[in-house]
């Protein structure tokens, strides 16, 4: 009997144990990063690109992901292993994500393993306020109201492969948007300085946008190249 009881406080263990794994890997923080990047200089580098089997994308910003952070500058990461990417999830989603979201990635993919790794390095650390529909539904949400890509064209600021200055870039994201954005440039296959991504920082409820609380590390020039598409 003893052995019985002892088998079934064990089994019971079991049960229970990865239920509390996952929301103790769960952490808590303060705000996203909203992060859009521009496939010309995703493309533009000694690495170069892939389009999707679907085809090349829009010449737009492409939303890289929606990330949770903390105040100090670190993040959370690959908080919930029992919850992983469900494309059934997102069916509804899937059309607009191969617009909004495309892979560059080599070799050429549908843009599925891409969304896999934003959901589980990222979205599982957001699950406490948003489940993965409303991660994906809400960047998409994002993405259409930041306009970035309007933002900077408004203000004469084309991607024709020409320099603008930083700030210029900058100032025009912050007076579409209202909020100031990072800027992280990366390099091209000359080692020229390039608008690369763009952060906007979003409340931790994922309801709207706010003045970032803290800033990637990195620098860019201040001119930097805005390659085309």
């Amino acid at each position: 009997m003893k052995l019985l009881h002892a088998s079934l406080c064990l089994i019971s263990l079991l049960l229970v144990l990865p239920s509390i794994f996952a929301a103790s890997s769960t952490k808590d923080f303060d705000f996203f990063y909203f992060v859009q990047q521009w496939p010309g200089s995703y493309c533009d580098t000694q690495k170069s690109c892939c389009y999707p089997t679907s085809g090349k994308p829009a010449a737009d910003f492409g939303i890289h992901g929606l990330w949770p952070n903390y105040k100090d500058g670190t993040y959370p990461s690959n908080c919930d292993a029992t919850k992983p990417f469900d494309s059934s999830t997102i069916s509804d989603l899937i059309s607009s994500m191969k617009r909004s979201w495309p892979t560059l990635a080599c070799p050429s993919g549908s843009g599925e393993a891409f969304w896999e790794h934003e959901w589980e390095k990222h979205g599982t650390c957001s699950e406490s306020v948003i489940n993965q529909h409303e991660y994906f539904q809400t960047s998409l949400k994002l993405k259409q109201e930041t306009n970035l890509l309007g933002a900077l064209t408004k203000a004469g600021i084309n991607p024709d492969g020409n320099s603008y200055s930083l700030e210029s870039i900058r100032d025009s994201i912050k007076e579409s948007t209202g909020f100031t954005p990072y800027i992280e440039c990366n390099r091209d296959g000359s080692g020229n300085s390039q608008l690369y991504q763009v952060y906007l920082c979003v409340d931790r409820s994922a309801s709207g946008l706010i003045e970032c609380p803290v800033f990637p590390r990195g620098k860019c020039g201040t001119e930097i190249e805005f390659p085309s598409f």
